[in-house]
């Protein structure tokens, strides 16, 4: 039986890859919209200042420092993403990333501040904690059929004030924030291999970086090529019919959950034990990273690997955001754009629809 080739057009890869660039322009050009509405002479070097992002210093090795910056953020946001993306793909919407990257946050940071144990053991312990809530939402979906999202947002606000009481010890007598890694035990440090002379010894590019590009690749081999992700998926399409063919389904959720947990509170490890960054035990507000998720997940076209790409993207503009001339504009603008590519990736399956109709029209036609 002869197979019909497919046009370039045709192809899920394609069409999900023209879907995403869809969804950036246009995001793209409502931020420039509401640039204009701020102040119409400077709109234009804005958008092209957020869109450059570290290519606005003029030699390289500022350059070259800056992307490592921006390679340290995209890490823990590659991760919250993986998170959202394995829960979502296996029928479960996570929206406890942002609370189990917390929790990773918190634990990684009690272990190296207050019980001074190395990196090493740190790692495993925020995966711990960010599983620890994803067991949580999972057992609570599994045996009661309370909502994930539900419980998972209800645990986002618990996690945060419980880390906030956890490391008031730790901080800094004069400020809210943790005291350094650097100074208080820097076996907590998360090793460079070398890394930072790449990026102008940046000290703060780590294993962090190559870790996460692993995990979204472990990811992808685990739901595409494993009965164990065969299973996970095949639960969330349709509990009962998982139930009916073996399958344990509840402990599927639960496991899945898990999971996702344990890479969002990975994470918040692969930040923080960089030491770019102290923790405010006095912030009333979760940190946006588990949220960006969603963006860099959907903008990835739900594929780990596209999900590696969508995610140097989403932190690519948010950190251009800070180059703004802040008299001006709000450097909150590159948020605004990632919120709108939010919403416009719902629109992927439906630009996806209407090119398979298209294509089904005039296969009709040509066959009339």
């Amino acid at each position: 039986m002869k197979t019909e080739k497919k046009g370039f057009f045709e192809r899920p890869a394609v069409q999900t890859i023209s879907a995403s660039l869809l969804c950036i322009v246009a995001g793209l050009l409502v931020g420039y919209i509401v640039l204009l509405m701020i102040n119409p002479a400077g709109a234009t070097n804005a958008i092209i200042t957020l869109l450059k992002n570290y290519l606005t210093y003029p030699s390289f090795p500022a350059k070259m420092k800056y992307l490592g910056n921006t390679l340290v953020k995209t890490a823990p946001l590659l991760m919250c993403a993986l998170s959202i993306q394995f829960c979502y793909k296996t029928g479960l919407f996570n929206i406890g990333a942002a609370g189990q990257y917390v929790a990773g946050a918190g634990a990684c940071l009690f272990c190296a501040l207050k019980l001074h144990l190395p990196w090493f053991v740190c790692l495993p312990m925020a995966a711990l904690a960010g599983a620890l809530l994803g067991c949580i939402v999972g057992f609570l979906k599994a045996y009661a059929n309370v909502n994930e999202v539900i419980s998972g947002i209800m645990l986002n606000w618990i996690g945060l004030y419980t880390v906030n009481m956890s490391l008031t010890g730790v901080k800094e007598t004069a400020s809210p924030y943790t005291v350094t890694l650097a100074s208080e035990n820097p076996s907590a440090l998360l090793p460079t291999l070398g890394l930072e002379k790449l990026f102008a010894n940046n000290s703060y590019v780590t294993i962090a970086i190559p870790l996460s590009v692993i995990a979204a690749i472990l990811i992808w081999v685990v739901l595409t090529k494993t009965v164990f992700g065969y299973e996970l998926q095949a639960t969330g399409f349709n509990k009962d019919a998982a139930r009916y063919s073996g399958m344990k389904e509840k402990r599927n959720i639960i496991l899945t959950l898990v999971i996702g947990g344990a890479l969002a509170g990975l994470g918040a490890a692969f930040f923080y034990l960089t030491g770019y960054e102290q923790w405010s035990v006095t912030q009333s507000s979760v940190p946006g990273m588990g949220f960006n998720g969603i963006a860099a997940t959907f903008l990835g076209g739900l594929h780990p690997i596209g999900t590696i790409f969508s995610s140097y993207f989403i932190q690519h503009i948010t950190s251009g955001g800070s180059f703004l001339d802040k008299n001006v504009y709000p450097s909150q603008i590159s948020d605004l754009i990632s919120s709108v590519i939010i919403y416009l990736c719902g629109f992927v399956l439906f630009f996806k629809m209407f090119l398979n109709k298209k294509r089904n029209t005039k296969k009709g036609g040509d066959e009339k």
